[in-house]
């Protein structure tokens, strides 16, 4: 089936298109400086795996989907839109921003301000592929070539045709944890451009991240300071808090003080029976595998790298 997805570009012009337009409606039409939304944005690994189905072997009329027509980009619209439903609504509250200054000490230093923000919910509501399977009356290919697409076994290939990286999820754990058992925070707090030791957390997860090539692809940000993660997870509409159930290679944050800031930062490396099982650095100043029942109230929510 690789060769179906061989031309990544034409494809992730139309998806940035399509993802532009499942928001650029609503906010147009409404002034906000915040945008949250509540579930996940369009997980475009499923809409791309329900239009290679239905498209390359539909019974009446089959295409390939190596590339992509005028009348390809109608079709994947249309799944697209059939999976995908959104509505908004607006407030007003009082933040606090964080503003993150490094002294010439290396130290660094996060000062909140009071600002009042327009917020700008969107709720996104998905249907599955296994409903679309139903929805769109798939036969037992469509839905064997389906499930075949979502597998674990081509979760590389997405991660190539949709952003250009190779790995996924699982890429980012994998070399976190090869770091267990680093203790000191040697590389991450130089690498990321201090001169002397600091709270590393932060650092080390940046560190895992800019090993992928997810920092350069926009996936993951670069940062140090908890609080700074967090609101760039929230300000890009890929922020969940504490009652989702994450995934591997999610990005967890904690609030060990119950007052709302994040002052600990790890990487989900999978969730087992109501467990969540972490690698975080500076534990302890160690890198470590941790767990936590899922809902933990310590856990104050998760950043959801568009992997």
């Amino acid at each position: 089936m690789s060769t179906i997805y061989q031309k990544r570009g034409g494809f992730m012009k139309l998806i940035g298109k399509l993802k532009t337009k499942a928001s650029n409606e609503i906010k147009s039409s409404n002034t906000y400086d915040v945008v949250e939304i509540s579930g996940l944005n369009p997980t475009w690994k499923d809409v791309m795996a329900v239009y290679a189905a239905k498209t390359s072997f539909d019974p009446d009329n089959p295409q390939e989907v190596a590339s992509m027509d005028e009348s390809k980009k109608e079709l994947l619209k249309t799944v697209f839109w059939d999976m995908n439903i959104i509505s908004s609504s607006t407030s007003s509250k009082t933040v606090s921003v964080p503003t993150e200054t490094v002294d010439a000490n290396g130290n660094i230093t996060v000062t909140y301000t009071s600002v009042t923000k327009t917020y700008l919910y969107i709720t996104v509501s998905h249907k599955t592929p296994s409903e679309m399977a139903t929805t769109y009356g798939f036969n037992s290919q469509q839905n064997e070539i389906l499930s075949e697409l979502l597998s674990d076994e081509f979760a590389d290939l997405w991660s190539s045709v949709l952003y250009g990286i190779s790995g996924g999820s699982k890429k980012i754990i994998s070399v976190a944890v090869m770091q267990v058992g680093n203790s000191g925070g040697q590389p991450y707090w130089s690498w990321y451009g201090f001169g002397t030791r600091v709270e590393w957390c932060a650092c080390f997860v940046s560190w895992c991240a800019n090993e992928c090539g997810y920092i350069d692809a926009g996936i993951i940000p670069k940062f140090a300071s908890c609080d700074v993660g967090m609101t760039w997870f929230k300000d890009h509409s890929r922020w969940q808090s504490n009652t989702y159930t994450p995934r591997e290679g999610d990005i967890i944050f904690f609030d060990w003080d119950s007052d709302g800031y994040a002052n600990h930062v790890g990487i989900v490396e999978k969730v087992e029976n109501g467990k969540v099982h972490t690698i975080e650095g500076n534990s302890g100043d160690a890198c470590k595998k941790l767990e936590y029942n899922s809902g933990d109230s310590r856990i104050l929510g998760y950043g959801v790298p568009a992997y």
